[in-house]
Order: C-alpha cells, then sequence, then structure tokens
C-alpha cells in the first residue's frame, strides 16, 4: 500500500537522474575509527553501502550509529582509517560535488529564521542552482511535498509545525537534493505509526529505484521489514552484517541489547516479530529478564 503519495507527473520530474547500477558499492569505510570527548566511538568498522539496498543501521544506545552515519556522510572526521564515496576518498570531493552525491537527514529539524515548508523543501535543490536540473526545481519540490504529505501546510512556517509535521518536512528536503546516497539518522523517532511505514516504504522506494539508502534505527521490526541489508553496531563495532533473516537472531540481539530477545515468525504472514521477553507479574515492579550476563532490570509501570 502506498502510503506517502506521489504522480505520474511529479515522479517523472523527480527521477530525471539516470539511476544508479543496483548492487554498486557507492560508499565504503575501511577501518575506521572514531574518537569523540576523548574516547574512542567507533573501532575498526568495515562497511560497504551498495546501490539498489536500504541498509539499516541498529543497535543500543552508544553503539555508535550516528557516528557511523555522519562519518559516512562526512559530518564526522574518522580518527584512521579510509571512507570512500564512488571510490574516491570522502575528503578528495568538493562540497559541492559531494552535495550532489549524498543528502542528509539529522536528528536536529530546528531553523533559526521563519521559512515556509515549501522554502524549506526547495533548500534541498540548492546544489543544483545553475545547472539544467534546476529547470526542474519547482516541480520536484511540488512532487516531494506530495510524497510525504505536507503540501497542505505548503505556505505555513516551519516553526509553526508540530515535531513530527517538522520531521515529515524535512525527509521531503532530503529528497528533494536527489543525491544517489541518501542518509537517514532515526527518521521514524517523531512519527506516529502510520508515518513511520510511510518513510520506511519511501526509503525502500528509493532503493528500487537505484539509490542507497542508510538508515538509523531504533525500531528493529521496522529494520526488519523494510532493510535489504542490517548492521548491527555493539559497543562502536560491527557486530554482524547482512540479510534481516539471518542477522536479527535472538541470540545476538539478546547479547547486544544486554536483555533477553525473541524473534518469531508471524503465522499469517512469516513476517518477523521482534520483541523483548517480559516476565508475567503484578502491573508494579515488574521484573524484567535480565540480559545475558547482566542484572534483571526493575521496571516500574504506571
Amino acid at each position: 500500500m502506498r502510503l506517502f503519495r506521489s504522480t505520474a507527473r511529479g515522479d517523472h520530474a523527480a527521477t530525471t537522474r539516470p539511476p544508479s547500477i543496483s548492487g554498486t558499492v557507492i560508499a565504503e569505510v575501511r577501518k575506521l575509527r572514531v574518537d569523540l570527548g576523548g574516547r574512542t566511538v567507533l573501532h575498526d568498522v568495515d562497511l560497504q553501502v551498495r546501490t539498489g539496498e536500504v541498509l539499516a543501521l541498529v543497535g543500543p544506545n552508544g553503539a555508535g550509529k550516528s557516528t557511523l552515519l555522519g562519518a559516512i556522510a562526512g559530518d564526522v572526521v574518522a580518527g584512521s582509517g579510509d571512507v570512500l564515496l564512488d571510490g574516491a576518498p570522502l575528503a578528495s570531493w568538493p562540497p559541492l560535488q559531494l552535495a550532489r552525491r549524498r543528502a542528509v537527514l539529522t536528528q536536529s529539524y530546528d531553523l533559526s529564521f521563519p521559512f515556509t515548508v515549501r522554502a524549506v523543501v526547495a533548500m534541498g535543490r540548492a546544489p543544483w542552482a545553475r545547472t539544467p536540473a534546476e529547470a526542474d526545481d519547482d516541480a520536484v519540490v511540488d512532487a516531494m511535498l506530495r510524497r510525504t504529505e505536507t503540501a497542505k501546510f505548503a505556505r505555513r512556517g516551519f516553526g509553526s509545525l508540530s515535531g513530527g509535521e517538522r520531521a515529515r518536512v524535512a525527509l521531503a528536503r532530503v529528497l528533494a537534493q536527489q543525491a544517489p546516497l541518501v542518509m537517514l539518522d532515526e527518521p521514524t523517532a517523531a512519527l506516529d505509526i502510520r508515518h513511520q511505514e510511510a518513510v520506511l516504504h519511501t526509503a525502500a522506494e528509493r532503493a528500487r529505484a537505484g539509490d542507497a539508502v542508510v538508515v538509523v534505527l531504533h525500531d528493529l521490526a521496522l529494520a526488519a521489514a523494510y532493510a535489504d541489508r542490517v548492521a548491527v553496531l555493539h559497543g562502536g563495532r560491527v557486530a554482524a552484517c547482512g540479510p534481516p533473516a539471518e542477522v536479527l537472531t535472538g541470540e545476538l540481539l539478546s547479547r547486544v541489547y544486554r536483555h533477553r530477545i525473541e524473534v518469531i515468525r508471524h503465522p499469517r504472514t512469516g513476517a518477523m516479530l521482534i520483541t523483548p521477553v517480559r516476565k508475567r507479574g503484578v502491573r508494579r515492579g515488574i521484573r524484567a529478564d535480565s540480559g545475558p550476563g547482566d542484572l534483571p532490570l526493575e521496571i516500574a509501570t504506571s
């Protein structure tokens, strides 16, 4: 089911860039180490990002997901190792060329000036100024507003929107940039279930069109449903990377998240269901199952 609508006219304008060959390595990190705040956040990370795929980065808080995304985007400086874009060192790309190759959605959507929603989305077209692609600006912006269901408040001030609405506008800006590498840092965090599904559906559409999509997620069920590959980060390292069915196992997830996690198949659809294991008990002071080698966690519920 298509949740974020698109039209034939808008899609034509939004897909004039020739698609990449599916399976091509567009970005790669080799033996990457990143130090932040006096500690090593990433240790010897190797990872490839391929066109035609959604790659999900998952893992507990502090595992290094956003740092890895930032390093691939060029927003986080590597202490050692290599970050390559289209086979060339990331640092060798001029800023304008880099902006035409990769688009980044960060976790922060704040703006200092009272821009309208349409103006914010149009910012995504800045890398194509004074090029033949500039002729498509209005059509692309319109298409992305429709796709993210934000056209109805295109003339409103960005600051007047709710957190979820801002998130969708920010996604529209990133999509309008039309870069072959799309990087999304927790794009579903502020969204309701319907729009969470819609964002990941849109990401999957971009991958099917030949782009590469890297997305940081906390929701393991979304990763299982939409990612072609999942990289599980743990302690600043990639604990496993591969298809969801191979990587998202109860044993690995229980160890990484330090809490017992069960992975089962839906009896009707066969979809992967990923859930924490909870002991039955009184509503207040439920004692959760402990992760391997950890003390139990006390969970107070209201």
